[in-house]
């Protein structure tokens, strides 16, 4: 068994009324993926903040490299590395101006040139970042993240806005981030990106811990909830997902009348 880089343990936060994670547990090793699923709302960003330091449970223990990342964010940062569902950067900021930032913070900066060149970004270095696509931004939050080259990244969203073969390119980069030992967390609604990634799944529904296990686990947990009727042996990811989910109303005809 890896070693634990990160250990939740009933992990509860609330916004005001709102229970966002209720009774979360869960543990990340040395060199695992672990993808935290679930509808929008479930609490899968607000897990992700209690992680990085960004918000302080209610009750429950966070352990992230043996420390409390609230009380000691600056030491846990020093070995993580962060990209955010949405960035805000400076208006008149150009990608390598920000790039020569990001690297001033760290004693051993990755290279951030190579970065760019192996993100397919190389020729936007003088560009201004507003003037990046969705994708591009991107692809630059996440070299930012590795700027430091931590020993876990948390990545919300990683491909989000991305064409088909940069998604690829990024899977096969995140294979190789694995193979040198370093954890990765990511919340994703890409299941195809799930099934070609993680060693381990937590679904989330309103905040409750559904499942924590493997992908097999994963698909023994949705058989054990679905009418033998809907079952499909070789389902995808995306299939056993579905079969689960919480249905939403889909867009009527009336209802754009």
């Amino acid at each position: 068994m890896s070693q634990a880089i990160v250990r939740v343990e009933n992990l509860n936060l609330s916004y005001k009324n709102i229970r966002a994670v209720q009774n979360v547990s869960f543990t990340v090793g040395q060199g695992e993926i672990l993808a935290i699923i679930g509808p929008n709302g479930s609490g899968k960003t607000s897990t992700a903040e209690c992680m990085e330091g960004l918000r302080k449970p209610d009750s429950g223990l966070i352990s992230v490299f043996g420390k409390d990342p609230w009380l000691h964010r600056r030491e846990v940062y020093k070995q993580m590395g962060v990209q955010l569902q949405e960035t805000e950067y400076p208006l008149k900021i150009k990608v390598a101006e920000l790039c020569r930032l990001f690297a001033a913070f760290y004693e051993r900066p990755a290279d951030w040139n190579l970065l760019l060149t192996q993100l397919g970004l190389a020729h936007k270095k003088k560009y201004l970042v507003r003037k990046l696509s969705g994708g591009e931004r991107q692809r630059l939050s996440i070299l930012l993240s590795l700027m430091g080259r931590p020993k876990l990244l948390i990545l919300d969203e990683l491909t989000t806005g991305l064409d088909p073969q940069v998604r690829q390119n990024m899977w096969n980069s995140f294979e190789n981030i694995k193979r040198s030992g370093i954890s990765i967390i990511m919340v994703s609604h890409y299941l195809d990106e799930v099934e070609a990634l993680s060693d381990h799944i937590l679904y989330l529904e309103k905040g409750k811990q559904q499942f924590f296990g493997t992908q097999q686990g994963f698909r023994e947990y949705v058989k054990s909830q679905v009418p033998r009727n809907e079952w499909e042996e070789n389902a995808s990811l995306e299939k056993l997902y579905l079969m689960i989910a919480p249905k939403t109303a889909g867009l009527t005809m009336e209802g754009i009348r």
